[in-house]
């Protein structure tokens, strides 16, 4: 799967037929068919009244940059050159000796063609950030023609949300909806300048809401045809609403396949707001490192469903440190809202304000905890344990080999390098415990969801376990810790 930020702007119709052939005397029932239709199919929408009404407040962004910071190859600008680059396409063969070609010092060339929309009726235009990103001059053309060189306010990359300001007033400014009304299969509308064609108009459906592409923001997954160009323009719903910021594709081919995402537009305006006051977006943290809890896990720790963060490691010194969050807590709850997927937890915490004092709940040993955190600011491997270091002999038991561990105690050494008070070493791991991933120089934390400080607790509560049946570990390879499931 790839997923296309359109950042720059690089430069068919669909005919149907259908027949219908019908004998005279089924002729009365096939008009009486077609004279009587579903009710959801009686009409399709009417997009003209809101193109009208939103359309003056869509504009088109078009940026340049000194051409000292542009090169080509065998005449090809350095837009052209990023095209092939992203798709996979080969670069055509040139003469080994030629030299790329280079305009002129400070000249001003064209960079890229984007969307935007006016927030404000005093000049405030929200885009995407990698439109303007990189952009020595911002030029914002309104639907009228009129044309003015913006100043950049802020762009934040995590979001990919811009604001630039223009000098002008008495703007046509957009009307912000409510992506919570927003439905899946409800009718959507996006205008924007897919290859540089100002104002153009396309429609769709809403496919999906909150749906997870590895970003910072959940997006709204439409149908609608988005093309290089419609970056930061606006996707608007029946009411003539703005709910959504169109800013990425699925592609194989990197043309539009029927897949687009948006920016929800509540995110989006917390962003702009920050951005507008300050220059800059402020984000929380609380310094941990996150894993996924699968199926097999929760079930295993009995957390029920599967939901939830798991803390695979903690920051030395950071909020969640001091709070008392430990490797092997699955975070299930973040100011009393729930953690249903691993990258709702970022982007709670992201949006908090530094210096607020929340409350984490984590699920640790078959038992919920709730803990006082204070939230810190964002910002922008602890080595394996050292073959030296092993002064104590393996020890281990009959119970442990049925796994395939061989286990020893751990170091004083060892535990200050890991920053921990407890733990076996896994001095060999083969059959079960291989398979289930475990290897020399883990460390074992907790097996069947209690906590073992030495080789003697690990013996004690394997020997209570059945044998039988799948028993969950927790352990810390390096600095970071995971669960595994060892099934005999």
């Amino acid at each position: 799967m790839k997923i296309i930020d359109w950042t720059k702007n690089h430069g068919a119709g669909l005919a149907a037929a259908c027949v219908l052939a019908c004998s005279a005397a089924m002729a009365p029932l096939a008009i009486a068919q077609v004279a009587t239709p579903p009710a959801s199919v009686r009409g399709l929408p009417d997009f003209t009244d809101l193109v009208e009404q939103a359309g003056p407040s869509v504009v088109n962004i078009r940026t340049t940059e000194k051409a000292s910071r542009r090169s080509g190859v065998n005449g090809m600008d350095e837009d052209m050159l990023e095209f092939f680059k992203r798709f996979g396409v080969p670069i055509p063969n040139m003469p080994r000796q030629q030299r790329p070609n280079r305009p002129q010092q400070e000249e001003e060339q064209p960079r890229g063609v984007g969307s935007g929309f006016i927030l404000s009726a005093d000049g405030y235009v929200m885009t995407n950030a990698h439109v303007v990103d990189g952009a020595d001059e911002v030029i914002v053309t309104l639907t009228d023609k009129r044309e003015y060189k913006a100043k950049i306010i802020g762009a934040d990359k995590r979001t990919d949300v811009a604001v630039v300001k223009i000098e002008a007033s008495g703007l046509p400014a957009v009307r912000i909806g409510d992506v919570n009304r927003l439905k899946v299969g409800e009718w959507v509308m996006a205008i924007g300048s897919p290859f540089g064609l100002e104002n153009t108009v396309t429609a769709g459906i809403v496919s999906a809401k909150q749906r997870d592409t590895g970003d910072y923001l959940p997006f709204i997954q439409t149908d609608v045809a988005i093309n290089p160009g419609n970056s930061g323009g606006p996707l608007i719903n029946m009411r003539g609403e703005v709910v959504g910021i169109n800013s990425q594709i699925y592609s194989r081919s990197g043309g539009f396949m029927g897949i687009s995402f948006a920016i929800p537009i509540d995110e989006a305006m917390r962003v702009s707001e920050q951005l507008r006051s300050s220059g800059r977006v402020t984000r929380g943290r609380i310094g941990v490192q996150i894993g996924q809890v699968t199926r097999d896990v929760a079930e295993s720790l009995g957390l029920g469903k599967q939901q939830g963060a798991l803390v695979t490691g903690v920051e030395s010194g950071s909020p969640a440190e001091k709070a008392g969050v430990e490797a092997g807590d699955i975070i299930v709850r973040f100011e009393g809202k729930p953690i249903e997927r691993i990258a709702d937890l970022p982007r709670l915490v992201g949006n908090t304000k530094p210096g607020t004092k929340s409350t984490v709940t984590v699920f640790r040993r078959g038992n919920m905890r709730d803990l006082s955190v204070v939230i810190a600011e964002i910002d922008g491997d602890t080595p394996a344990i050292k073959a030296s270091d092993r002064d104590v002999k393996p020890k281990s038991s009959n119970a442990a080999q049925q796994f395939g561990l061989t286990v020893s105690d751990l170091t004083g050494a060892q535990k200050k390098e890991l920053k921990l008070k407890g733990g076996v070493r896994i001095d060999a791991a083969s059959d079960a415990a291989a398979r289930a991933g475990l290897r020399e120089g883990d460390v074992i934390r907790a097996i069947a969801n209690t906590e073992v400080s030495t080789v003697k607790d690990f013996e004690s509560v394997l020997s209570k376990v059945d044998k039988t049946k799948p028993v969950n570990v927790l352990y810390q390879r390096g600095e970071w810790a995971q669960y595994a499931l060892i099934r005999p």
